[in-house]
């Protein structure tokens, strides 16, 4: 029953932090430009403006239900309910209007819709279990995260500003999230709190300057996909969080997988520059 309650917050959590997103998007678009390569100049910018900060304090609330379900529910699982913000995101792009979505931004929040009601099926009868991983593995794998992060915000890749600059902030978010189901375990693990805080702080930074790139559902949509994609990831990995055998590990796999490609939708030129009024 814990597992499922953990789960439920997962969802409530999703949302809100989703929500929140759209009201941020909105915020950073009339600021000055903003880049985690000036992180004390963009803080500025963003704790000015108190609209943005209307969208983080609700963030901040989703944030802290999250640690809730963190508590409850293995990692890998939250993490894949917790893509279910796509579809809020794609909810509040289209104003409630799902038509008004392109068909490849529709298909990729049916993709997550989807994973999402695999996982459930995967999880019946199940009691999933884990174990706390290695120091080497962690640190190789956080710092891999923070590497790829750097990697795609400073090096020119084919992809779309704002996919580029979320696909950052998503691997932010993913070793701060690693980082506090780490802190949750407590003892020496406690120490992860300082990048924690750092990553989440980065990756703040670098999806507001994503969201003046391009839209929400384009920047958000990267980054809650990839937050939620490598921690899945992490979940199996470093916690060896075991996956059920027979039809429901097919369904499991099947909805991380599902999940996984959702992200490569995302990067749609034509829809963000038909956004931006400018040529892709």
């Amino acid at each position: 029953m814990s597992v499922w309650i953990g789960l439920a917050l997962s969802l409530v959590s999703a949302v809100a932090v989703n929500w929140a997103y759209t009201r941020e998007h909105a915020a950073a678009i009339g600021l000055p430009p903003l880049s985690a390569r000036r992180p004390f100049a963009s803080a500025r910018a963003l704790v000015g403006s108190r609209a943005w900060l209307a969208g983080f304090a609700a963030e901040t609330g989703g944030w802290l239900v999250y640690l809730g379900a963190l508590r409850l529910a293995p990692l890998a699982l939250v993490q894949t309910v917790g893509a279910a913000g796509i579809a809020v995101l794609a909810l509040a792009q289209s104003g409630g209007h799902l038509s008004r979505l392109r068909p490849r931004e529709l298909f990729a929040t049916g993709v997550v819709v989807a994973s999402l009601v695999l996982l459930g099926l995967s999880l019946v009868g199940t009691h999933p279990s884990g174990r706390q991983p290695h120091v080497g593995a962690v640190i190789i794998w956080l710092g891999a995260c923070v590497g790829a992060a750097a990697i795609v915000t400073v090096a020119q890749i084919r992809l779309t500003r704002a996919v580029a600059l979320g696909l950052g902030a998503g691997l932010l978010f993913a070793t701060g999230d690693i980082s506090a189901k780490l802190a949750i375990v407590g003892g020496p693990w406690l120490a992860v709190v300082v990048l924690l805080i750092a990553a989440y702080a980065l990756g703040s930074i670098e999806l507001q300057a994503a969201f003046q790139h391009g839209d929400a559902l384009t920047a958000a949509g990267m980054a809650t996909l990839t937050t939620n994609a490598v921690p899945i990831a992490a979940g199996v990995v470093l916690f060896r969080e075991q996956i059920p055998g027979g039809a429901r590990g097919i369904m499991q796999v099947a909805a991380f997988a599902t999940l996984v490609a959702g992200a490569t939708l995302l990067d749609d030129r034509r829809a963000v520059a038909q956004r931006a009024g400018v040529t892709a």
